[in-house]
């Protein structure tokens, strides 16, 4: 997160809604697809509770009271039967008729031991066997392959019978949750494609306002997407060829200003030139010196961007060479090269603000120390001085042009109130800026953001 947006007043979240945020994707498309997905799964989850409580329940219901209405009926049945070829006719009307397989052992008893496991289809099945069965019983699901045993204790002994598990049970909760889960995860897939396609023309256009918003030009894009993001491509693009016209223009009325100012100057120096140097004359000359420094420090100024290319730059390269030039009248500079951070960026501009904020620096303090730090995707210049300082309530009036503070910087060193001016516009083309805030020495700290 950027200076721009730190410093800006922001009613604080409550602790929840902040707990919340935190655990919520930050980009669109990890927000859309939560925003899909979100309902998919809330559909499913009330789709199967729904059949579940309504669909397999009734039709569960249904066929295990069947099953336990066979059950029962084969068991008066077998115990009704008066001779042994009775009992095995029943036996084989069960297993035509009912696909039921019945066989009994005499004199065996059952010890009822109450499951460990229980399932839903196996509670069902109690149930119904209860209301049917008047002997203890137990239940083997599943017995062997797709079969199920009911053991059946009564006073004779012990009847096993094998039912299929087809008979208690409906294959269509596989194929419901399977239809479920297969559409949801296609039409998942789907969106995403789609989602991928609208949100690659709002990643285009934040990187060009991105690339605008630091000097750096931007060519005419493929126009795509949804009808606002195609409205607001085209406004972004026209909006760049209206800041190219303007700064066209600017920088040909300043070269016409400069060429019309320069002019007289120059026929007022030639003229002093001819004249013996006199107090009048030497206080002339002393003024017309200074009209040009201003002249060149208001250029500066009102040029603003410059008309250089965006390179990719070694900063600690660039920063040695403009502490070398610096500390040809200034050798108290203190300074660790920083290796291997590249950025774009345009070399003379930057080379200006460092200069600037280097020569604030050491023209207010007896020392300067230059330093570089990084975090996440920016980079900091930091300069530091021992000097007086300037009281934070005036910190960001001394980026006004032409202000000077006499209060709290030397009067008599000179300059227009343009080079903190300078600075942070030139930091800003690039989409960083500059921020004072108390040294570590005792002065003042100007520290440059650049984001990488």
């Amino acid at each position: 997160m950027t200076d721009a947006y730190t410093q800006q007043s922001r009613r604080p979240h409550p602790a929840w809604v902040r707990r919340i945020k935190r655990y919520l994707p930050r980009s669109l498309f990890g927000r859309t697809l939560l925003i899909i997905v979100t309902p998919t799964i809330l559909a499913l989850c009330v789709a199967t509770f729904v059949f579940f409580n309504r669909h397999w329940y009734i039709v569960t219901h249904r066929l295990t009271h069947a099953v336990a209405g066979d059950v029962a009926m084969v068991v008066e049945m077998m115990r009704v039967a008066p001779t042994p070829e009775r009992k095995a006719e029943v036996v084989h009307l069960a297993e035509t008729k009912l696909n039921l397989y019945v066989t009994f052992t005499l004199g065996e008893h059952l010890a009822v031991i109450k499951p460990r496991f229980t399932n839903p289809l196996r509670v069902m099945l109690q149930q119904a066997l209860d209301n049917r069965l008047e002997y203890p019983y137990l239940i083997d699901m599943p017995h062997a392959s797709e079969m199920i045993a009911i053991r059946i204790n009564v006073p004779e002994g012990v009847y096993t019978i094998l039912c299929p598990e087809r008979r208690i049970y409906t294959p269509t909760t596989e194929v419901f949750i399977g239809w479920m889960i297969g559409s949801s995860i296609l039409l998942s897939v789907i969106a995403l494609l789609f989602m991928r396609n609208q949100i690659r023309p709002i990643r285009r256009l934040a990187e060009a306002a991105e690339s605008i918003g630091k000097g750096q030009d931007v060519p005419w894009f493929k126009i795509e997407g949804a009808s606002e993001v195609r409205q607001a491509s085209a406004a972004l693009m026209v909006m760049r060829d209206r800041l190219r016209r303007q700064i066209t223009q600017r920088m040909t009325i300043l070269s016409g200003v400069s060429h019309d100012l320069r002019t007289p100057l120059t026929r007022m120096k030639l003229q002093l030139a001819l004249m013996p140097d006199t107090a009048e004359t030497l206080g002339f000359k002393a003024d017309i010196a200074d009209m040009e420094s201003m002249l060149d420090a208001y250029l500066s100024f009102a040029r603003g961007e410059e008309s250089e290319p965006a390179v990719e730059t070694d900063l600690g390269t660039l920063l040695k060479e403009v502490i070398i030039s610096a500390r040809r009248e200034h050798p108290d500079i203190d300074f660790t090269e920083p290796k291997g951070i590249f950025l774009t960026l345009r070399q003379a501009s930057i080379r200006r603000c460092i200069a600037n904020l280097i020569s604030n620096a050491v023209r207010y303090g007896s020392k300067a120390q230059v330093s570089v730090a990084q975090r996440d995707r920016v980079v900091d210049v930091i300069i530091d001085d021992d000097g007086p300082g300037i009281p934070p309530e005036n910190r960001e009036d001394v980026f006004r042009p032409f202000l000077r503070l006499d209060e709290s910087r030397n009067p008599e060193t000179g300059g227009v109130g343009l080079g903190l001016t300078i600075a942070r516009d030139i930091a800003r083309s690039h989409g960083g800026n500059v921020i004072l805030d108390d040294s570590p020495l005792g002065g003042l700290r100007a520290r440059v953001w650049l984001p990488m």
